[in-house]
């Protein structure tokens, strides 16, 4: 895979015909992609029955007056019981190694005390809670493109933090100059 190919830091936009129901009409941001496979977030999938609250109480960590109300979100169906944070993090801020940069301006912590953090009602803003990640082996992802099962576009934080999920995927084909009723589920190739 050469660096024009490589997917970390953008979009995926669920084709109409997408297979999966777990993914029908996601978005999802590429966090990490490489001829090893790719990982990402789905943004769109929130988990009304799982309250940051509640999270933080699970968790043992007891939340302030202050704290922050973060959206939990299905991640994806690969460790459903983890917890990824997607977080602003300016390329002037350093990380350690439970943080990984996935842009210049983004990040995704794995730790217990950003939690602590926004229970404080600190911590980086905006941001979103995901349980469980999407994964692709070597080449998989490519191949699902090809195979017309999603779309690719840059980022767009407006979509990725916005607070109405139910209307991302469509705003992310509207990004694309994309009306969704006029994809077609079926794949063409020449």
């Amino acid at each position: 895979m050469d660096q024009s190919s490589n997917l970390t830091g953008k979009m995926l936009i669920a084709m109409p015909g997408m297979r999966d129901p777990r993914f029908e009409q996601s978005v999802i941001l590429i966090c990490a992609h490489s001829e090893d496979g790719a990982m990402g977030l789905v943004v769109n999938r929130p988990l009304p029955e799982i309250g940051f609250s509640d999270l933080l109480a699970q968790l043992g960590i007891q939340a302030g007056a202050n704290a922050l109300d973060i959206p939990v979100r299905f991640g994806g169906p690969v460790e459903p019981g983890r917890g990824f944070v997607l977080h602003r993090a300016p390329r002037e801020i350093e990380l350690d190694e439970n943080r990984m940069r996935i842009t210049d301006d983004l990040a995704m912590s794995t730790t217990r005390d950003i939690l602590e953090d926004f229970a404080r009602g600190l911590g980086p803003q905006p941001a979103m809670l995901a349980l469980g990640y999407a994964g692709w082996g070597p080449g998989q992802l490519d191949s699902e493109i090809r195979e017309n099962g999603w779309l690719t576009s840059d980022r767009g934080d407006e979509i990725i933090f916005g607070a109405e999920d139910a209307g991302k995927w469509r705003a992310a084909l509207k990004s694309l100059g994309i009306d969704p009723l006029m994809l077609s589920p079926d794949a063409g190739h020449a």
